[in-house]
Order: C-alpha cells, then sequence, then structure tokens
C-alpha cells in the first residue's frame, strides 16, 4: 500500500479543498454583510417619533405604528392607472394598526386603529383619526395615537401604494380564499369566489375596498388577514431559498418602506414574525372596542370608542398583561 509524505497528492488536495471552502464561507459572509448594509442605508426615514410636553411615560414591551397610506409617490401615470389608485390629492391613511411586543410570556397584541374613529387630535380638536396624517404627517398622527391610549410608541413603519404591490409580486402573489366575489370598480378588482392568488394590483385593491355590509369595518378584517398572510409568504422558504423572489424582494424592499429615524433592519424580524402570528392565533388579533357610530355636522359619520373596554385594552398593553377577553373584538363584534 503506497505512503504518503507530506509531498503526497491526497494532503495537498485535502488543503486545496479546505481553502475552497473557506473562501466560499468568507464569500457568503460578505454577501450577507453587504446586503444588510445596503438594507440598512437605503430605507426611507422620517422623524415620526419625538418628544413633546404631555407624551406618556413609557410602559413594558415595544409598542410599533404601522401605516399604510395612499401615497403615490414614485408611481407615474401609467403605474396609477394599472393600480387604480385614482386621482386623490393630499395624502392619507388607509390603514393603520398598533402592535404590541411584550417583554414577557403574553402573546403579542395587534390592534386596529379604525380610520373614522373619533378622537382628540392635537392643536387640531376632535376629528377622524386618519384627519391626524393629513393634517400633519406621520408625527401628527403618532402624537395623536399616544395621546388617546396613553401608550409610548417605540418605532413606526409606513407603506404606500406602489411598494405594497411591488412586495406582493416580488414573493409571488399571495393566496387568499374568498367567500363570495368581490368587485369594485373604483378599488380596480373584479375577484371571483375561492381561493386564488393575489398579483400585486388585485391584492391593493383587495385591502383598499370598502365594499361590503360593514365598509371600513369588514376592509379592516381582509386588512389583517391579508398582512398576516404577506408575511407568511415572505418568511417562507419559498421565499428565502428561491433566489428569483428574493432577489427582488431585497431590491423593492427599500422603497417600499419608511421606517421612523430611529429604527433599524434588526427590528423588523419580531414585527414580521408577530404580524403572520395572527392567522395561527400565536398574535391576539382585535380592533379598538367601540360602542357605535355617529354622524359628526362637517366630519360625518365616525366610529366612536367604548371608553371603558379601549382603557382596560391599552392598560394591558401598557403593563404588559393578559388583554381581557372581554376587550377583544372583531369588527363588527
Amino acid at each position: 500500500m503506497p505512503q504518503y509524505g507530506s509531498s503526497g497528492r491526497p494532503p495537498r488536495r485535502k488543503r486545496r479543498v479546505g481553502r475552497i471552502l473557506l473562501i466560499i464561507l468568507l464569500a457568503i459572509v460578505v454577501l450577507i454583510a453587504a446586503t444588510w448594509i445596503y438594507l440598512e442605508s437605503s430605507f426611507n426615514r422620517v422623524n415620526a417619533l419625538e418628544d413633546y410636553a404631555g407624551r406618556p411615560a413609557a410602559g413594558k414591551g415595544t409598542n410599533w405604528l404601522i401605516v399604510g397610506s395612499d401615497s403615490r409617490a414614485g408611481l407615474d401615470a401609467e403605474d396609477q392607472e394599472r393600480l387604480a389608485t385614482g386621482d386623490a390629492k393630499g395624502q392619507r391613511t388607509d390603514t393603520m394598526l398598533l402592535l404590541h411586543l411584550p417583554d414577557n410570556n403574553e402573546k403579542p397584541t395587534m390592534v386596529s386603529l379604525l380610520r373614522d374613529s373619533y378622537v382628540d387630535i392635537p392643536g387640531k380638536g376632535k376629528n377622524k383619526l386618519n384627519a391626524a396624517y393629513a393634517f400633519g404627517g406621520p408625527k401628527l398622527l403618532a402624537q395623536t395615537v399616544e395621546k388617546n391610549t396613553n401608550l409610548r410608541l417605540d418605532h413606526y413603519i409606513e407603506i404606500g401604494f406602489g411598494g405594497f404591490a411591488s412586495v406582493v409580486d416580488a414573493v409571488g402573489g399571495v393566496n387568499m380564499c374568498l367567500d363570495k366575489p368581490l368587485k369594485d370598480p373604483l378599488a380596480g378588482i373584479d375577484l371571483p369566489a375561492g381561493c386564488q392568488d393575489l398579483d400585486g394590483a388585485n391584492a391593493l385593491g383587495y385591502v383598499r375596498t370598502r365594499v361590503g355590509p360593514r365598509a371600513d369595518l369588514d376592509r379592516v378584517i381582509r386588512q389583517r388577514q391579508f398582512i398576516s398572510a404577506l408575511m407568511d409568504k415572505v418568511a417562507s422558504p419559498g421565499t428565502i431559498l428561491n433566489p428569483f423572489r428574493l432577489v427582488p424582494l431585497l431590491a423593492d424592499a427599500p422603497d417600499a418602506i419608511t421606517l421612523g429615524e430611529g429604527d433599524h433592519l434588526h427590528n423588523l424580524p419580531s414585527l414580521g414574525f408577530a404580524i403572520s402570528g395572527a392567522s395561527d392565533g400565536s398574535t391576539v388579533s382585535t380592533s379598538v372596542p367601540f360602542s357605535g357610530t355617529r354622524s359628526v355636522p362637517k366630519i360625518g359619520s365616525v366610529i366612536v370608542w367604548d371608553e371603558a373596554k379601549s382603557k382596560a385594552l391599552f392598560e394591558a398593553l401598557r403593563n404588559d398583561t393578559a388583554v381581557p377577553s372581554n376587550v377583544i373584538v372583531m369588527p363588527g363584534g
């Protein structure tokens, strides 16, 4: 049997293989680091959260304000027509969610803030919640949410029309099952009943339309279902391990998302997992309890929060305690 010395070929081959594996490992590390730096430096930023007189003190856990706006920034006329964005002037919020991540073993809680909620807007009096964004952008909206919930917000994230559609297209669409057909020319959708993959344009129409007997309340249900399904798709092996989906997603994400100035890439995974948890019950999902609706001159129909139940909900979040079952409601419940 041949014996190999220090100059034998097999040891040299082993060293060569070892160097190749080391180079591959270093290349992967460099690629991950470069991607991280690119994403961290490329997100849009906005000064949404700042101190002011009377701001609520920090409670336990972490609070996110998640905003879906009707921003048409970056969309040309062709894109606006394809996405059926309409030609409304100014900028409003179609979706507002408060997400609480506890520091203990309690479940995360995702709260829909109905856009027609009748609330106090600092410096503007009482109006619909989504008017705060129109009056003063992200900063006034954040202050309004803090003042009316007595919760200090720690993080802010916003996504506009074009960004939302791009992310959905990047992951290859999102499967949704409709109990009945959903048609809304204003939102640009004509969806049949049954399970189907929604592309970016149809997904945007699906979460925007107010068609249904309960209008905005039905829309909130669709929004929560879709956002949870989208987060599941983003985190799935079919996206993470598929370069034809992952690369477009990483390329589109920075333009699609606006973060608060103090927010960073490492804050996002826990946000995504908590949102996706709404689909399997690992995240508590509710709207702010409300007592009814009424008409206000020059403002229109508004939603009135149930004072006792909404206070109990926000106090539970503030103290990282279990949300009382009697305040957990679905829109229309």
